[in-house]
């Protein structure tokens, strides 16, 4: 199995093409936690995963590169291995799924690949980069399942030990676990009693089932935005290494993805894409014991598509108690959106939309249905102006 002295190479391999990037205190994201941001986000192509593409690709044999190097990716692996061949003068083919995102398919172009767009998921682009491999001879670029990649990625965990003292918890999403098994490599024999987490998307689960059960498994299907999390299938040597070195794997929800995106943005200034807010979310909504530890998170990646983050922020407002749509049983009779209206006025919140609905035919003829959109400030808030409204009269629709 992987030793630590391949990853201490690959921080060597490494430098002056991958950012040593910053660990940045947190103090206000999660009350009770002593909350580090290891910002990934911010490396080279937007993701942690330069890292291991190029550790790999530096190691093939001339012989090897001379055949080209082919990968699979839903997109920050794809930019990765784009730019290290690039920088290593190879020829790269990636295949991407025609669902990802826009901007990482022109970045990996820009950066120098020839991309590829298989319909489906990544597990269809995997199969046909694998027969791309047995057709042309040329190297094939795992994203996850790889020692070399492993090892590059674990450079994260050497990282963050030499920039923050005593840690307690490192926490790291997982897709094929490429990340979470380099890092927790490199934390477990430098710093055995620091815990390792990892975090999936609960509609992607794939590494959590199988921590769960004991052994290897696959889904038949993925569901959930954070793209870069989205893997059918664990990889196998990355398995072997979650069950060795890693304390726990647990999942969250789109919309509690969703919500630690939004508090990154608002607290920290920082753009996680749905996988690297992930390891946010486990902390911000409980699914870890690490109330008064000094946890450090791995915000892997911002590669956020633009076209889909107004709604993944109108998302996470819903879940912070930030924005709310009310639904009233009303008589219709006058004066009744003005009564409404001032009851939300007194208790703070601000009204940003109305709609008026006469069209239920369960309703009674002289009744309908208003819903008031608005802006909150908290859960609280909501629940004060839901009690307002019961104890003035009104009727409210679940």
């Amino acid at each position: 199995m992987l030793s630590l002295d391949r990853i201490y190479h690959a921080s060597y391999v490494l430098k002056g093409v991958a950012r040593k990037t910053d660990l940045i205190a947190a103090p206000n994201m999660v009350p009770g936690v002593d909350l580090h941001l290891k910002t990934e986000n911010l490396q080279v192509t937007g993701s942690f995963k330069l890292r291991g593409a190029y550790y790999k690709i530096n190691q093939l044999s001339p012989e090897e590169l001379s055949h080209g190097i082919v990968a699979c990716s839903a997109g920050n692996h794809a930019q990765g291995v784009a730019l290290a061949a690039t920088r290593l003068g190879v020829h790269s083919v990636v295949c991407m799924p025609d669902a990802a995102p826009l901007m990482k398919v022109e970045n990996t172009r820009r950066l120098g690949a020839e991309v590829r767009l298989v319909k489906g998921t990544y597990d269809e682009a995997h199969d046909e980069a694998v027969r791309l491999v047995e057709e042309t001879g040329a190297t094939f670029i795992h994203p996850y399942d790889d020692e070399d990649v492993i090892a590059g990625q674990g450079t994260i965990g050497l990282e963050i030990l030499d920039q923050l003292d005593d840690v307690d918890a490192v926490v790291v999403p997982v897709g094929g676990g490429g990340l979470i098994s380099g890092v927790a490599l490199a934390i477990k024999s430098l710093r055995p009693n620091c815990k390792v987490y990892g975090v999936q998307a609960s509609g992607a689960a794939s590494m959590a089932n199988a921590f769960r059960d004991d052994k290897w498994e696959a889904l038949e299907d993925v569901s959930t935005f954070a793209d870069g999390i989205a893997v059918k299938n664990p990889g196998e040597t990355t398995f072997k290494m979650v069950e060795r070195y890693v304390d726990d794997v647990v999942t969250v929800s789109d919309d509690e993805i969703a919500a630690a995106i939004l508090a990154l943005m608002e607290k920290q200034k920082l753009v996680a894409e749905g996988a690297g807010a992930a390891p946010v979310a486990a902390v911000m909504f409980n699914k870890l014991p690490v109330q008064g530890k000094r946890v450090v998170c791995v915000v892997s990646g911002g590669n956020i598509d633009v076209n889909i983050l107004s709604r993944v922020i109108n998302r996470g407002l819903s879940m912070s108690g930030r924005k709310v749509t009310l639904s009233i049983r009303l008589t219709d009779k006058p004066g009744q959106l003005e009564q409404v209206s001032r009851l939300i006025a007194e208790e703070g919140a601000n009204v940003v939309a109305v709609d008026y609905d006469q069209t239920d035919p369960n309703l009674p003829i002289s009744s309908c249905i208003l819903r008031i959109g608005m802006e909150t400030k908290d859960q609280a808030q909501i629940d004060a102006i839901r009690d307002r409204m019961v104890q003035e009269g009104f009727s409210l629709v679940e």
